[in-house]
């Protein structure tokens, strides 16, 4: 199994490494690789794209020949994690915000997506979050800068919610997260995506 992390900006080095945990974890043999141009996509069984700054993700996504090929990816079935930025990226509609900036998105999830939802970096925070794919226990889960999902349709399942606020979405081979999993030392989110990428 070979899972890449895209890093062209963000929180890459946390996922390289709570993702390598999770793969121990599963009992699965692979590699886990620091993807930051095309080339490094061929032979990937999933892809992570992490949290950072959506707009420079994007476009450095663009820059380096990755935007497409990866959107592409996406369609063709390969499994695709997006955490905060990650999640705006994934998304098939934009708030003001994306419309502004001129943000690039994937276009693969049924939702519109809200940039900055619970506020600026100051209001960052951490909360127990039930999440239905992972049963019973709660997932301490980080919110930076974070997003929230305004809506879903068609095949989009809803995993999760704060305060009311859609923030975790699940769509065949997509899962999309507003908050930070690779900043906490449980691994349950990194071994369901790659259960998804074993399928």
């Amino acid at each position: 199994m070979k899972i890449g992390v895209i890093g062209v900006q963000g929180a890459v080095s946390e996922h390289l490494g709570i993702t390598r945990a999770a793969m121990e974890r599963c009992g699965f043999t692979g590699s886990v690789e620091w993807v930051d141009r095309a080339e490094k996509l061929r032979g990937l069984d999933g892809i992570i794209i992490p949290g950072g700054e959506s707009t420079t993700i994007g476009r450095l996504m663009q820059r380096t020949g990755m935007f497409e090929r990866i959107r592409e990816m996406g369609l063709g079935g390969v499994p695709i994690m997006g955490t905060c930025a990650g999640m705006i990226l994934l998304a098939k509609v934009g708030d003001e915000q994306v419309k502004r900036t001129g943000q690039p998105l994937l276009g693969l999830v049924d939702m519109e997506i809200e940039r900055n939802a619970f506020g600026r970096q100051r209001e960052s925070f951490e909360v127990d979050l039930p999440i239905t794919i992972l049963g019973g226990e709660p997932f301490r889960a980080v919110f930076i800068r974070a997003p929230a999902v305004r809506r879903v349709w068609g095949n989009a399942q809803v995993i999760a919610r704060f305060n009311g606020r859609i923030v975790g979405v699940l769509q065949q081979n997509f899962l999309a997260l507003a908050f930070h999993p690779e900043l906490t030392a449980d691994t349950r989110l990194h071994e369901y995506f790659l259960r998804m990428c074993k399928r």
